[in-house]
């Protein structure tokens, strides 16, 4: 790749990804003014992730534009710390997100989903009593359970329906408890449940309580917080590709800097 070239495509690469940065920074200010702590909580990450890319972005300009090779050798290493934390979050991804799948249940159009079946990794994060606190107050806040009965007002609707996984392990006690369902939000508890299983007695009608302590609950967010990794794997994925290529860029622009240096002495 020639001098020009090279330097032309990587200062046009850093100055849409400084923009990028900046994208990223406001909406991490914009997060800061929720004030619930499931928003709250990314505040930081995200406004320190849109630094550092503009940071790094920022190096790769000025070194293109001054063709300036120590700025050059800062933006690569820098780059290249990037790839790799990239590849191994995904490799790491991927290796937490290959335990746990859903359980059909007869009459049911979803599925209901068992906390054993995920990896240890999530068990430590789920059963940890201050995340869980945080992550129960965000459901709460949510008002995903409450607005079943809105969403679905008969029955028949209900039973019909397909609950996403966080619906179905904490807006209602695991199908094998028993008892008759009344609405989208109320079962009658006057029955006595059929399974010892310890989420039946935990659940109960109120907005508030509803079966955010069961283990069903937490299997539900696990199976959300699965899909989720795998959607940002397989993004990494695309990411470090295009990083790379990236890469490549900025060592033949480092290249030429380098001998544009040399030939001026």
């Amino acid at each position: 790749m020639g001098m020009g070239t090279s330097n032309f495509v990587i200062r046009w690469i850093n100055f849409l990804t400084m923009l990028l940065a900046i994208a990223v920074a406001i909406f991490g200010v914009w997060m800061s003014t929720h004030h619930d702590g499931c928003r709250k909580s990314l505040t930081l990450p995200v406004l320190g992730l849109g630094g550092f890319i503009f940071l790094v972005s920022m190096i790769g300009f000025l070194g293109a534009l001054k063709k300036n090779a120590i700025l050059l050798w800062i933006y690569l290493i820098l780059l290249c710390m990037i790839l790799v934390a990239i590849l191994v979050f995904t490799v790491l991804a991927f290796i937490i997100t290959n335990n746990g799948s859903g359980h059909n249940v007869s009459g049911l159009r979803y599925k209901e989903y068992q906390l054993k079946d995920y990896s240890s990794w999530f068990l430590k994060q789920l059963n940890n009593t201050d995340n869980w606190k945080r992550l129960k107050s965000c459901l709460v806040k949510s008002e995903d359970c409450n607005n079943l009965a809105k969403q679905y007002k008969t029955l028949k609707q209900y039973k019909m329906a397909k609950l996403t996984p966080i619906e179905a392990g904490c807006c209602r006690p695991p199908s094998e408890c028993g008892y008759p369902v009344v609405n989208a939000s109320y079962y009658d508890l006057s029955f006595h449940p059929v399974s010892s299983n310890e989420d039946c007695k935990l659940y109960k009608n109120s907005r508030v309580v509803k079966c955010y302590n069961c283990d069903s609950c937490k299997a539900g967010v696990a199976q959300y917080m699965k899909t989720e990794w795998r959607v940002v794997a397989i993004f990494n994925l695309a990411l470090f590709v295009v990083l790379s290529i990236i890469y490549f860029v900025g060592c033949c622009a480092r290249r030429n800097a380098g001998q544009t240096r040399q030939s001026k002495v």
